[in-house]
């Protein structure tokens, strides 16, 4: 079991590196906005609260990607690499353009969301530019996933922690109006923003299309780019299931978020920084998640179900440990992490009690993502939305609303909500994967014959 979470870590370390950066991206940015005023703040996470539903509806559908190009990896077969890229990458483009213009069109929603009036106003042209850059990114997401699914991780890792100091240099630029460039604050992080996904996106295409790697797939492009509706299909019977299930995550804590906004902007910014933190961390729960999906996807494209098992139980132990060194991380850094966005001393101190929460569901965070990429790694997708949909939406929001609102425990209510919402999907889903896994393992050994 070892060796198989060794392999699955050292897999995972690229994906989970370029999720950090992605993921600090963000962070920086809200720093830099936070230093203005905690009303630019709140509007950072009135947006994002806003973006994230449609956002990860996007990137479900680029994890189809990853899964079908591994099980062909998996079989050795290239000409369904190529194919699966071309009809993978037209597939999240036209979702991609959907997703941004549906965002564009409909920014007026944060009109009637209860919120702050001064932080709507902020709020507005940054959903704008945020908006636009849902294209590119999805894009660039979809290009990795590609990559990811052949096990050439490092690739999106590395331009994604060469995107970082362009990020930070175009906000310096932006958003102060440093070196005669115009003092834009919360928009000039949206145009930093749209400028460095737009990059990325634009340097990992010409790096697959040009490099030596991956020049077998591009080689055959004029017998394989050919779009087909049974490759469509395949693609959404795992992109459809896989977008709802991380809508519903990061649903379930958008809808929180917008609701504590309608308590104060000092809650909402003090939400937006313990879930910062705790988004963070679960980068790294996403990676490891990422990767036992795609070593489970190729065993599975090989019919290898004890191999399966084995990743899948060593990858559910390495997510333990790794919750419980991120529980005890939270709890020891609550007063020091909340000063490094904002200083208004309400903000800062009720930013500490909210990360004692998050410290609390650091465990079940982890085992439910590594659950939930698991049971994708072996096509189990439509049963697994359905648990998730009871943890959050039946058992972890309605909890949260009730205890924020009916027992007026505030942002803590809510909290107490995701912590019941991500256990219950923990419990779920593991028990679904060894469920299934037990069940083939048995089956494939009564088929071995007796030597």
């Amino acid at each position: 079991m070892r060796t198989e979470a060794f392999k699955t870590i050292r897999l995972a370390l690229p994906i989970i590196i370029g999720e950090l950066a992605q993921m600090a991206l963000h962070i920086i940015d809200t720093a830099m906005v936070g230093a203005i005023s905690y009303k630019q703040l709140a509007a950072v996470a009135l947006v994002v609260n806003v973006l994230n539903i449609p956002f990860v509806l996007g990137i479900g559908m680029t994890i189809s990607v990853s899964q079908m190009v591994s099980m062909a990896h998996g079989r050795r077969d290239g000409l369904q690499v190529s194919h699966y890229l071309f009809n993978g990458f037209c597939l999240c483009a036209v979702t991609a353009v959907l997703i941004s213009m549906g965002l564009i069109f409909g920014r007026n929603i944060l009109f009637h969301l209860g919120q702050d009036p001064e932080v709507v106003r902020f709020a507005l042209p940054f959903m704008h530019l945020m908006g636009w850059s849902i294209i590119p990114m999805l894009l660039f997401m979809t290009l990795k996933q590609f990559t990811d699914g052949l096990e050439f991780t490092r690739t999106a890792m590395l331009l994604s922690l060469a995107g970082m100091p362009v990020n930070i240099f175009l906000n310096w630029l932006l958003i102060y109006g440093n070196w005669g460039f115009p003092r834009l604050e919360l928009l000039g992080a949206g145009w930093a923003t749209l400028i460095t996904r737009t990059l990325l996106f634009v340097v990992l295409a010409i790096v697959i299309l040009k490099h030596n790697t991956f020049r077998r797939y591009i080689a055959v492009s004029r017998r394989q780019w050919r779009l087909r509706s049974k490759t469509l299909k395949e693609l959404l019977h795992i992109g459809i299931p896989s977008s709802l299930q991380l809508g519903m995550e990061s649903g379930a804590f958008a809808a929180s978020g917008i609701l504590i906004g309608t308590i104060s902007a000092i809650a909402q910014a003090a939400h937006q920084i313990a879930i910062s933190c705790a988004s963070f961390t679960f980068m790294v729960s996403m990676g490891l998640a990422q990767a036992g999906s795609i070593r489970v996807s190729n065993a599975y494209g090989r019919g290898d179900w004890p191999k399966i098992s084995l990743i899948g139980r060593s990858t559910l132990v390495t997510a333990l440990l790794y919750g419980f060194f991120c529980a005890v991380s939270f709890v020891l850094l609550r007063n020091v992490l909340p000063e490094a966005f904002n200083k208004n001393a309400e903000v800062v101190q009720m930013g500490s009690v909210l990360l004692l929460f998050a410290a609390i569901f650091q465990i079940s965070d982890s085992t439910q993502a590594i659950g939930a990429g698991l049971l994708r790694g072996i096509k189990d997708v439509r049963r697994p939305t359905m648990l998730i949909a009871l943890a959050y939406w039946v058992i972890g929001l309605p909890l949260g609303y009730v205890l924020a609102f009916v027992f007026h425990m505030g942002a803590s209510g809510m909290w107490l909500g995701f912590i019941a919402g991500l256990t219950m999907a923990s419990m779920l889903l593991i028990a679904r994967f060894l469920k299934m896994t037990k069940g083939q393992k048995f089956e494939h050994e009564m088929r071995i014959p007796e030597k």
